[in-house]
């Protein structure tokens, strides 16, 4: 038998954290192991009972989730806790800077349940970002209203040719199956080309690896630094797939 998806549920409303502890726990495959009304209760308790996914809201007392994200990410004993934060508003200033920090991905307070126990399986897979329907929206309103970030010196010169392919196609949204096709590969191969990009670019998950690609200038908002064609348009949208 599988063990259930560990969820820690962090959010300064006491009503919310009930509501989403009963919705984890009523759910086969999950299980919540404790709820957190601060930040900082949200990192004593991540270190304590070591989640699989923790639902982390933004704006906490003492500690807010942005840095709450940020200490529990950078602990290497946590290497395996995903964070998916959870915001009341569409396009909340602070969403992107969780997702640097080492967010795994995002949701709306208002989603519906079975997208929220979705979004928990999906984040917990390493797959939250770029899920079709989850996140894709997010990522178009980063790309339009945020400009590329200068490379780190040599953030992509231990790249070869068709990493940078995979990864480029990784940030505007395919999914693995995609990108197999796009490039002509099996999904072996893409999968294998994943791990190296995890490995070289030290990303946690997919979500790091688009961040990675817009702060480096390789995506841009309906744009593509292909390092064989140049710039061109993205594919079109598959089903469920934002346009962007």
């Amino acid at each position: 038998m599988t063990d259930p998806i560990r969820v820690l549920v962090a959010d300064d409303q006491a009503l919310l954290r009930g509501s989403f502890r009963l919705l984890v726990d009523s759910t086969p495959g999950l299980r919540a192991v404790g709820e957190a009304r601060t930040g900082i209760e949200a990192v004593e308790l991540a270190h304590r009972s070591t989640p699989d996914v923790v639902l982390m809201d933004i704006r906490m007392p003492d500690l807010d989730g942005i840095e709450a994200t940020r200490l529990i990410c950078a602990t290497p004993a946590l290497g395996s806790v995903r964070i998916l934060i959870l915001t009341m508003f569409d396009l909340d200033s602070y969403v992107f800077g969780a997702l640097r920090a080492g967010a795994s991905g995002f949701l709306l307070k208002d989603t519906p349940p079975e997208d929220l126990l979705a979004g928990i399986r999906v984040v917990a897979a390493g797959e939250g970002l770029l899920t079709p329907g989850l996140t894709g929206r997010l990522i178009a309103e980063f790309a339009r209203h945020t400009q590329p970030l200068p490379a780190p010196a040599g953030s992509l010169e231990g790249l070869t040719a068709r990493e940078r392919e995979v990864l480029t196609l990784v940030a505007r949204g395919l999914a693995n199956t995609e990108i197999a096709a796009a490039l002509h590969l099996s999904p072996a191969t893409v999968k294998s080309h994943l791990g190296h990009l995890f490995a070289k670019l030290a990303a946690r998950d997919r979500a790091q690896l688009v961040i990675a690609a817009y702060e480096a200038g390789l995506v841009t908002a309906g744009l593509s630094r292909d390092p064989r064609r140049g710039p061109g348009p993205p594919p079109p949208p598959g089903p469920g797939r934002a346009a962007w």
